[in-house]
């Protein structure tokens, strides 16, 4: 914060001033922290702000890709697919506890709802286009009666 109030009002100043404080333009070496206008504690600041951002990133994107391998190990799962060591290695750099979110989570157990119905008798019945019962219960009954017949000629029974 500093910083960024020293560059603001220092270089307002200077431009008011001309630039008649006195500073002499030679031909030294500025360090890396003269030459963005700071002191060395402040670039030291600075710099350490940067590598802590950068671990954050870092650690966000992991879990993302960790969250996204968790997906895709469910869907192997689900579907018998070989495993990933990839995915595996992936979640285990985050630590092996993946939580997904919760859109994700929603859309797979909406997509495991729908395959227990479609697994169900009912749910089989349902997806049979032209269905008809009256014959069903025609070949239901004909059948029986073959077997009533054939139990009867049967010299065992």
């Amino acid at each position: 914060m500093a910083f960024m109030v020293k560059s603001m009002v220092g270089g307002q100043l200077k431009n008011l001033t001309g630039g008649l404080g006195g500073e002499e333009k030679g031909g030294e070496e500025k360090s890396p922290a003269e030459a963005q206008g700071m002191t060395r504690e402040e670039y030291e600041e600075y710099q350490k702000q940067l590598v802590e951002e950068k671990m954050e990133r870092d650690a966000q994107f992991a879990q993302r890709k960790a969250e996204r391998a968790t997906l895709r190990t469910h869907f192997r799962d689900k579907y018998r697919l070989p495993k990933n060591e990839t995915d595996d290695n992936q979640i285990q750099v985050v630590g092996g506890d993946v939580e997904l979110p919760k859109e994700l989570a929603k859309m797979i157990e909406q997509d495991n709802e729908e395959e227990e119905e479609k697994d169900s008798v009912i749910g089989q019945l349902t997806n049979i286009q032209n269905l008809d019962i009256d014959s069903l219960k025609g070949k239901a009954q004909a059948t029986l009666d073959d077997l009533k017949q054939s139990a009867e000629k049967c010299t065992v029974m």
